[in-house]
């Protein structure tokens, strides 16, 4: 296929996602778009995920050295309205007076990919001046996951179902508030850690790189006491919503419950994202991708990875953006994590199958209608949600310069 159409216009895309400094964004910085109620609107994982889209843009327009300041300024900008007890919003708002703002509930916070954020600016500018000033707000930022949404087990959990980032996995949506131990939520904080280690050495403080290299040798011994689950070869999500042992009831303390968890057996493609993070062992990453990846009634799908298994009953494709829909549909975020994880463990050519599905259900929809969409059909490539949607979409070009054969642009790990 000729994916020429493709990359001018995620070039063309790419040229409307920075902006200025604007209100109580006080540094220039990454957005979903110019023009829009986004250019006032700064999201988590998204600002990180779109920034390494547009390295790669801008290493294919030979303009790097543009980019520094709208990366460094995302960073601020979400450092800037840091609350005094370390934790940061999910989104943050250039008029923090706003109604919208004000509305939001305020519960979960910044998915632990800041200092990921971070470590990614580091490996393609080594400036580490501006990092050594805001790492301590850095270990704020993990020392408020560490001190409120760390379970016994050595997991950490979402608060609620609230802009999760996956918005309605079963595991965590319409559960009950701080019950869910995500592998999503766990395998990010797994590479959080090992970012927080990768900046600390980067700034000559090997003695917090120790520490963070030995937090996230334990995360990873939790993730894979509590999370793998050896009858199906799969990472899961753990309920952890269970009732205390009260040493002073009689009931049942013949043989009180011996387990802090409980497995939640439900096929979300998130399942794959411990691939990505370097988790499994070799052997576990086999059963991983060739039990339940590879499995076409499950989630290998004609465009893509579904977001969840169709073996699952609450699979169903339509079209919803409060909350976006990860009930099976194709999203190209997804395709991209899971491609780098096939690609880390070696299974080349599976990676580069799934890489060219993303490539052509990408171009097939804008020789069609001229434009992206947010998740799409796994059978049959059509767009179900927010056309026009660009944000990670725009990681095409990075799958584009690896089938090239150019250089790459990836993430700290």
């Amino acid at each position: 296929m000729n994916y020429e159409p493709l990359k001018k216009y995620v070039v063309e895309l790419s040229e409307i996602m920075v902006a200025p400094p604007v209100g109580d964004f006080h540094h220039p910085c990454i957005v979903v778009s110019k023009g829009s109620r986004y250019t006032m609107q700064l999201w988590d994982w998204g600002n990180w995920t779109n920034n390494i889209a547009l390295r790669q843009i801008a290493l294919h327009q030979n303009r790097q050295d543009e980019l520094f300041a709208y990366e460094k300024g995302s960073v601020l900008n979400f450092l800037d309205q840091q609350r005094p007890d370390g934790g940061i919003e999910i989104v943050i708002f250039s008029d923090k007076e706003s109604d919208y703002a004000a509305k939001l509930p305020h519960r979960n916070v910044h998915k632990p990919v800041l200092a990921q954020h971070v470590a990614f600016i580091l490996k393609y500018n080594p400036d580490t001046g501006w990092v050594k000033e805001i790492f301590p707000k850095l270990k704020a930022f993990i020392n408020y996951y560490e001190k409120n949404a760390k379970h016994e087990s050595g997991l950490f959990y979402f608060f609620d179902d609230f802009a999760i980032g996956v918005d309605n996995d079963p595991a965590t949506f319409y559960r009950p508030d701080n019950s869910s131990a995500s592998i999503f939520l766990n395998s990010l904080m797994y590479m959080e850690l090992g970012a927080m280690a990768y900046i600390a050495n980067a700034i000559g403080n090997e003695a917090d790189a120790a520490i963070y290299q030995q937090k996230q040798a334990e995360l990873k011994d939790a993730i894979n006491t509590h999370c793998y689950d050896e009858k199906d070869g799969m990472y899961y999500s753990c309920d952890i919503n269970l009732r205390p042992i009260d040493p002073n009831v009689k009931l049942h303390s013949g043989a009180p419950r011996h387990y802090s968890t409980l497995i939640q057996r439900l096929g979300c493609w998130s399942s794959f994202l411990p691939l990505w993070a370097g988790i499994p062992t070799k052997e576990q990453a086999e059963r991983i991708v060739k039990e339940n990846l590879l499995d076409e009634k499950g989630f290998w799908a004609p465009y893509g990875i579904r977001s969840l298994s169709k073996y699952e009953k609450m699979y169903r494709l339509i079209a919803s953006s409060n909350p976006s829909s990860w009930h099976g549909g194709v999203w190209i975020l997804s395709n991209y994590f899971v491609v780098k994880g096939l690609l880390r463990y070696g299974y080349v050519a599976e990676g580069e199958e799934l890489a060219k599905k993303t490539l052509d259900l990408l171009a097939e929809d804008y020789a069609k209608n001229g434009a992206f969409h947010e998740y799409y059909d796994p059978e049959t490539g059509e767009g179900l949600c927010n056309k026009g949607f660009s944000s990670w979409n725009l990681l095409a070009m990075n799958m584009l310069a690896y089938f090239e054969g150019g250089e790459v642009i990836e993430e700290f790990l």
